[in-house]
């Protein structure tokens, strides 16, 4: 397979810092990157989780990271923000797995699955960054679905990763034993049926997920959480498709127990006790299969590291990133 990169950059303001953005190409599909410095810093690539964007990002992490001289480097995963977008109908075609609803059919039946892409696929996007970058080791920060992906780069990239910081994860597929609690699946299910909704409708239903998923009582009613759910809509266009085609690259992925069992570079593993999305004994899991990794459970953390959550952990995790 042949890998083709472009490099365009564009220095912005944000906040007290500013970054260069660029892309890199694997084959056709297109991948949107933002590196932050300072360049002298210690590279870190963050993977985005499920839906996410790479300006969804917290900026106290990036605030954090820069801070103590770490060098974020964040992007788009693959039909997501500005990244490539994949064409439904066309894979429908080739026979590949179309709705949501018919992969959780052949999930929940161990029906093969075959979707238009999977976590391997974006794995190999995430590495293509650092070869463009000419950064030939980093430390790895991969959170929910991006955990997912950073495990497969851990595993098949030993020699390019510092340490591996593995945030509210799996192993495995979900399950009804170690997935999503019912009301969370039921809105998670309703946006994947609902790609064309209004951009009222969308914050709502992002409010409502962040409620279950988020710190209990945070408060999302603010011009804050308003403006930035707008800007990531306006940024990643009126298709939201694209949320359901990662969660087929999850339920069609192949086994990774033996790749995390290979995981070799030095690993903190965080995981909220009450986390709704990823249950906690996830965590419990990947620290029995990696052997080089320590445990933190959060009591008042669920899915997400809200700046309250965050400052129960952010001093273990520069200790692990200096490691």
């Amino acid at each position: 397979m042949r890998f083709f990169s472009i490099l365009f950059l564009m220095t912005v303001s944000i906040n007290t810092h500013s970054f260069e953005e660029g892309s890199v190409y694997n084959n056709d599909i297109e991948i949107i990157y933002r590196d932050y410095g300072p360049k002298d810093g210690d590279p870190i690539l963050l993977v985005q989780g499920l839906g996410g964007q790479l300006i969804n990002w917290p900026d106290h992490l990036l605030e954090f990271l820069i801070e103590n001289n770490f060098r974020p480097i964040v992007f788009d995963n693959r039909d997501s923000g500005l990244s490539s977008r994949f064409d439904t109908e066309l894979f429908e075609e080739k026979n590949r797995s179309k709705t949501i609803n018919s992969t959780y059919i052949k999930y929940f039946l161990r029906l093969p699955i075959n979707p238009p892409y999977n976590l391997d696929d974006m794995a190999n996007d995430s590495i293509l960054i650092l070869d463009e970058l000419n950064i030939t080791k980093a430390h790895l920060l991969g959170m929910s679905m991006g955990g997912m992906i950073a495990q497969i780069i851990a595993a098949n990239h030993p020699d390019r990763i510092k340490t591996f910081t593995l945030i509210a994860s799996s192993t495995s597929a979900p399950s009804p034993f170690n997935g999503p609690t019912r009301d969370v699946r039921k809105l998670l299910m309703k946006r994947s049926n609902n790609p064309n909704s209004t951009v009222d409708e969308r914050i709502d239903r992002s409010k409502k997920i962040f409620s279950l998923i988020g710190l209990e009582g945070y408060d999302l009613n603010t011009q804050e959480f308003y403006d930035k759910s707008v800007e990531s809509i306006k940024r990643a266009g009126p298709d939201d498709t694209g949320f359901s085609r990662q969660i087929m690259a999850i339920l069609g992925s192949k086994n990774r127990i033996k790749k995390v069992k290979s995981i070799s570079a030095k690993t903190l593993i965080i995981h909220g006790k009450q986390d709704p999305l990823i249950k906690v004994k996830n965590a419990y899991k990947a620290n029995k299969l990696i052997n080089n990794s320590d445990l933190i459970i959060i009591d008042e953390m669920r899915h997400l590291i809200e700046p309250p959550v965050f400052d129960l952990f952010k001093n273990e995790l520069l200790t692990h990133l200096n490691y």
